[in-house]
């Protein structure tokens, strides 16, 4: 049994802990407000370009001489995997869902006979990834100097990407990443990024007769670039605000737990006091006794 200085010891320690993990929860709750906000703000553009992009698309022909983003390789043999996770941890499952998700999707398309390659964003995750898949990281995008990834990250990923795609590494990329719910719910996440896959039709015609300067096929290309970066953009404020969630709802059950656990301890350090001070009594009278 503990002594009565080691469970004051351990009580003290777990009380410090507590005060850690609910300035955490709090610090996280702080920062969902921003980044939730900023999440949805981005749903409307990325849902209104989409319809621009269907618009588009539904007055063309997709062929060979399409915009290479558009029409593809000509092949699915090599998938690329983009990975976004975090650069911190305490946020309970949130980074290991998105490489659960993305290692499953890798084992479905090998049993495909399909080539699997990696690009790792953030952290963590990437020493499951490479462990598991040693020789098949293509290529990591650093985001520890960086606050809240943001449309410059996005930009520069995107880049990186189209340079890949360019240059024959790969002929179907995957975004994995986690779409926010709320606080308490964050799903992991599978989209097709390259080539872009075609855009539903417009779900409204109005009618309106309109003429393109340049033709339709020119804007599209010039625009599926930008379509590319805003996917990404979306993702990692997704991302964000499901970070901040989850790191809410850890620091949260951790802080009521840690209260558990200090209940426990002074139950168990009262009782092993109120021992200790009955067995001196006992002594103490036993000695008198034999006076």
């Amino acid at each position: 049994m503990a002594s009565l200085k080691e469970l004051k010891g351990r009580i003290n320690s777990v009380k410090s802990t507590q005060k850690i993990t609910k300035a955490k929860q709090m610090v996280a709750a702080a920062k969902l407000r921003k980044a939730q906000a900023a999440a949805e703000a981005a749903r409307p553009y990325a849902a209104r370009l989409a319809e621009v992009m269907a618009s588009l698309a539904s007055k063309i022909t997709v062929s060979e001489n399409s915009p290479k983003l558009l029409a593809g390789t000509g092949s699915d043999q090599v998938h690329l995997l983009v990975v976004a996770n975090s650069d911190k941890g305490l946020a309970g499952a949130f980074n290991s869902n998105i490489v659960k998700a993305a290692l499953a999707a890798a084992r479905e398309l090998e049993a495909k006979g399909k080539t699997v390659l990696f690009y790792l964003v953030g952290k963590k995750g990437r020493a499951v990834i490479r462990r598991t898949y040693p020789k098949s990281v293509l290529q990591m995008f650093d985001t520890t100097d960086v606050r809240e990834p943001g449309y410059n990250e996005a930009e520069r990923i995107a880049d990186e990407l189209v340079t890949l795609y360019e240059n024959g590494k790969f002929d179907v990329a995957h975004l994995f990443f986690s779409k926010f719910r709320n606080a308490l719910t964050q799903e992991p996440t599978q989209q097709q990024i390259i080539p872009v896959p075609a855009p539903k039709a417009a779900s409204a015609d109005t009618g309106a007769v309109v003429e393109y300067e340049p033709d339709e096929e020119e804007i599209l290309a010039a625009l599926l670039p930008r379509y590319l970066r805003t996917q990404l953009f979306g993702a990692l404020l997704e991302n964000n605000a499901s970070e901040q969630g989850a790191s809410m709802t850890a620091m949260d059950n951790a802080t009521r737990n840690a209260g558990e656990l200090i209940n426990a301890l002074t139950i168990q350090y009262n009782r092993s006091r109120q021992a200790a001070i009955t067995t001196e009594l006992i002594e103490i009278i036993a000695g008198a006794e034999a006076l």
